[in-house]
């Protein structure tokens, strides 16, 4: 039953990153329209698997501990910083403009929604994401697998997610390191998840690095 219950598991995040990728790559439908496909496949899914199987505990993963956030905020932060501070370093070398124009041609965002967009993602899609990359992925996984393979796989699989909606921004050596940076990024977070036993220390991180990329992402547009 185990066994069954890991490759259940497995299954479902695989399926959902490949439909997602397929999805970022090949139907290319506006944001919130791809924000609603995700929602589906990211909350609904597992919600489904935990009212059969009963695995997911819900209440656990959202259960606030306020004296576990003081690091993962002074973690948030420094990333946030390091952000812009690398965004400062390489702009002048590295041409970003093509992430406006490609964000525009491929999911509509633009200059005119970017205020909406940047907080949906910020907080909502930061939220969604950690739910089921470390909530579901990660946490779930670990108690039905051993802890290396939950920490590689979680990671692994965020950092894959994200390789279809980044294709065309980058350089492929910068993508390549994106992708490295993500795969890091998910260890980090599923750490600071297993230490808490909750979602939102990897949360807070998670949401400060978005505040980062979002007001780069301001400044492309020139909003600001």
């Amino acid at each position: 039953m185990k066994n069954h219950k890991k490759f259940l598991i497995i299954s479902i995040v695989l399926l959902n990153c490949i439909i997602m990728g397929y999805v970022d790559a090949v139907i290319k439908p506006e944001y919130f329209e791809k924000s609603m496909i995700k929602i589906v496949l990211f909350l609904a899914l597992p919600v489904i698997y935990n009212l059969i199987v009963k695995d997911l505990n819900l209440k656990k993963l959202f259960l606030l501990n306020r004296k576990q956030l003081i690091i993962p905020l002074a973690l948030g932060l420094s990333t946030f910083l390091l952000i812009i501070i690398g965004y400062y370093i390489l702009s002048p070398f590295i041409d970003f403009s093509s992430i406006t124009s490609s964000l525009t041609e491929n999911i509509g965002v633009s200059k005119d929604n970017f205020v909406l967009v940047a907080i949906y993602i910020s907080i909502i899609n930061s939220l969604l994401e950690e739910f089921f990359f470390r909530g579901f992925a990660f946490l779930t996984l670990k108690n039905l697998t051993s802890k290396r393979f939950a920490y590689l796989f979680s990671s692994l699989a965020f950092a894959l997610y994200h390789i279809s909606m980044m294709i065309g921004w980058f350089p492929i050596y910068l993508l390549i390191l994106a992708i490295i940076g993500l795969m890091v990024g998910g260890l980090i977070f599923n750490y600071l998840c297993d230490k808490s036993d909750n979602i939102y220390p990897s949360w807070m991180v998670h949401m400060f690095a978005n505040f980062g990329i979002n007001l780069i992402g301001f400044m492309l547009f020139g909003i600001i």
